[in-house]
């Protein structure tokens, strides 16, 4: 299950989301205005929206920005919009399996963009249901492991509800139930830990092997794919390897 959290210390370390902020907030404003749309504007009763709003403050979203996507999703004031959370579901070269997470006002357009990309990179979109039977839906909170003890972490985490907890570098990758993720991001942070991501995520149940430059064309599309405004996150069933993990940094 270490896929995951591989590619988001990469991205962080290649320092993608902060060179590209504005997307990075405009992704999260998605996540936000959904959030309140499904389940209202107070944070307290309303888990989806508390973990959309933190990550908002830790990628350091202003509070004017948040709370304006609050209001376009409830309904409050001039700012309400009609936005809806789709799954696409796709392959990419050499038969890798896609599961394209996106948040959008406009599916027509969200629909064109990921045509274009996925046909310029030997890619497609498949009939929903064909793709995601090979996935399973789990809670992901990434614990920084500065100055954190891997064993504690992991009691933490266990009591808590956590399926698995693995160290990838210099985090924690803590893999929960769906709907055990809140309380365990929670109680770890009232532990005294430090939490830098928390997500619901697909993943794969069985995964392929390739060669690396075959991996390097893979993620050179799911990098295309993340990069539309619309699009959330991408999981894939590749095995991303130490080896494709260490190209995919020096690249």
């Amino acid at each position: 299950m270490s896929g995951h959290s591989k590619w988001s210390t990469i991205k962080r370390k290649k320092g993608a989301e902060d060179a590209k902020r504005g997307k990075v907030f405009t992704k999260i404003a998605r996540e936000i205005v959904m959030a309140a749309r499904k389940g209202g504007p107070d944070p307290e009763s309303n888990a989806a929206l508390r973990l959309a709003m933190d990550k908002a403050r830790a990628a350091n979203m202003p509070k004017d920005n948040v709370e304006r996507a609050i209001h376009r999703g409830a309904g409050i004031g001039d700012d309400a919009v009609e936005i809806e959370e789709i799954v696409y579901e796709g392959y990419g070269p050499h038969g890798v399996a896609l599961v394209i997470s996106v948040v959008t006002d406009n599916r027509n357009r969200t629909l064109s963009d990921l045509k274009y990309i996925l046909s310029r990179n030997n890619g497609n979109l498949a009939s929903a249901g064909s793709v995601t039977w090979q996935f399973t839906q789990k809670g992901y909170v990434e614990v920084s492991a500065e100055n954190a003890d891997f064993e504690e972490v992991f009691l933490v985490a266990a009591d808590a509800g956590a399926d698995d907890v693995q160290q990838e570098e210099d985090i924690f990758a803590v893999y929960t139930p769906r709907e055990e993720l809140a309380v365990v991001a929670n109680a770890l942070e009232d532990a005294g830990y430090t939490v830098e991501e928390r997500d619901l995520i697909w993943i794969p149940q069985n995964e392929i092997e390739v060669g690396t430059d075959e991996a390097l064309q893979i993620m050179g599309l799911i990098e295309k794919l993340e990069d539309l405004d619309d699009v959330q996150r991408v999981a894939s069933n590749l095995n991303l390897t130490d080896e494709i993990a260490a190209a995919l940094s020096a690249a």
